[in-house]
């Protein structure tokens, strides 16, 4: 095993590009010029320093692995760091999306690029901590820590009503997160501590479980977001830069369902079992509802946004069914979201970085002009819907899979999602791919440029890849989660019992 602090040196290493990008000098074009290069290898480096993980990583070992604990506020709280098969997925996931991230903000970006750049690494390293921390107080520090650098790129570089979407993502975001504050304190008050592998082992009283449950619940329900707390997600996404939209949808959503990986199912396993009917009910919700809405937009973001609501219903769903195709599933289907969802917004940003415009009436035709782009955004369609062969179908299979065994009417009203699918996805790529090529100013289009076929094609492949070969990520999650479901145990006879009640 590696006997050096690796864990720390990826979470800072972005750190470190920041301090760089605030020390280059020269005029603005120079200034730019520079801080987007630093930005990048910043970021290629921060990659490569994670893949050390991967060789090192032991797979049969359930437990947490590269740990770091030194103390850190006396005896309430420790700089402890560490991951296992659950969170070192999504810290590879963030850590290979981040320079996409900065190349797609390349060209699109003219203003404040300084600045720009030394917000994303400040966010690269606040979403790499959320996922390493091993204790409460250090996992809400970066875990809120990364609301700010979002705040200033929505605000800053963002679309129109960026003021707007930038203060109601952050208003949304923190309000369930000071719940969350408030149970981190009952909690040390309770058990003494704020280490998380102690906590997941430790026996909270069945009620107090409820109202832990229902504070963390407050925080990761916005965060994923979960239906009817969703509502800021289309309005972000709308004003976000490219790069904003597809690190929020790759990763940030993400923490959701990390926590309640992390923290709801182990910690509080009765109350999770006492709530699932209810979890299953506002993912169902979420899925129709979402998909509908999805179906009558005329922004191509927004539908794409309304998406990934929707397939966060899969997710939750999964989780709280508590068996191990669930939570393989639940976790399969984030990281391949963080793919797909990432990509379509970077497709969105191509076509809006030429015509400055996200109105699906806009656009037709560009199958004629743009055939590259037109089978990218064909494999990340098809992903989005979930076809066999792709990243897409794999964990939303094992969800649907995991939820017939628990209660087969949650499962059909979950399956019309996925035909609802299909019907915004297929008649999205319609209006904007086929048809004829009417419209003047579409006419002298340009297909993808190198630097575009760059960021797409490592995204096609592992959607690919990871269609036809899930295993890779599988068997890296599969002892994690079977450690949080021998946590669960206790209450499996309580979660079929209220599961097989009628929906």
């Amino acid at each position: 095993m590696i006997n050096w602090p690796i864990l720390s040196v990826v979470t800072f290493l972005p750190l470190v590009g920041a301090l760089f990008i605030f020390l280059v000098r020269g005029d603005e074009e120079v200034a730019a010029r520079n801080a987007r290069w630093v930005a990048l290898w910043t970021t290629l480096v921060t990659f490569v320093v994670s893949l050390i993980l991967l060789p090192n990583f032991d797979y049969a070992d359930s437990g947490f692995q590269f740990v770091e604990k030194t103390p850190w506020l006396g005896d309430v709280a420790s700089y402890h760091m560490g991951v296992d098969g659950i969170s070192l997925p999504f810290v590879l996931l963030t850590t290979f999306l981040m320079p996409f991230a900065i190349l797609a903000s390349w060209q699109s970006v003219h203003t404040r690029v300084k600045e720009y750049m030394i917000a994303f690494m400040v966010l690269e390293t606040m979403m790499i901590g959320t996922f390493c921390a091993l204790d409460l107080v250090l996992f809400y520090f970066f875990f809120e820590g990364g609301l700010i650098p979002m705040f200033l790129i929505i605000g800053v570089w963002g679309g129109p009503r960026r003021i707007y979407a930038a203060f109601k993502f952050f208003l949304y975001t923190l309000t369930g997160s000071v719940l969350m504050m408030l149970a981190i304190m009952a909690m040390y008050w309770q058990a003494g501590t704020t280490d998380v592998p102690t906590l997941m082992t430790y026996g909270f009283p069945a009620g107090m479980q409820i109202w832990l449950w229902l504070a963390f619940f407050a925080s990761f329900a916005v965060k994923m977001p979960m239906w009817p707390v969703h509502t800021w997600l289309p309005d972000t996404h709308v004003e976000a830069p490219t790069a904003g939209s597809v690190i929020l949808a790759g990763v940030l959503l993400k923490m959701g369902g990390y926590g309640f990986l992390r923290f709801s199912l182990p910690m509080f396993p009765e109350a999770s079992a006492f709530f699932a009917p209810m979890v299953y009910t506002l993912s169902v919700v979420a899925i129709i509802y979402t998909s509908l809405v999805a179906l009558v937009q005329d922004d191509m973001k927004k539908l794409v946004a309304y998406s990934s609501v929707a397939h966060m219903g899969f997710v939750t769903m999964g989780i709280f069914a508590m068996n191990e195709a669930g939570l393989q599933g639940a976790m399969f289907l984030m990281i391949s979201h963080g793919f797909v969802s990432g990509a379509l917004f970077l497709c969105v940003g191509v076509i809006y970085d030429r015509m400055h415009t996200r109105q699906i009436a806009a656009y037709g035709g560009l199958a004629k002009r743009m055939p590259l782009y037109a089978t990218v955004m064909m494999i990340f369609t098809m992903a989005n819907i979930g076809l066999p062969g792709t990243s897409g179908f794999v964990g939303e299979f094992l969800t649907m899979l995991s939820v017939f065994e628990r209660n087969t009417w949650v499962a059909f009203f979950a399956a019309t999602g996925i035909i609802l699918s299909a019907g915004y996805a297929l008649w999205l790529y319609w209006r904007v791919i086929f048809g004829p090529l009417e419209k003047e100013n579409l006419k002298h289009i340009l297909d993808l440029s190198p630097r575009e076929v760059v960021i797409m094609v490592p995204l096609v492949v592992l959607t690919i890849l990871f269609g036809v070969w899930p295993m890779p990520i599988l068997n890296m999650t599969s002892g994690a989660v079977n450690a949080v479901l021998a946590r669960t145990d206790v209450v499996t006879g309580a979660v079929k019992t209220a599961l097989i009640l009628p929906f």
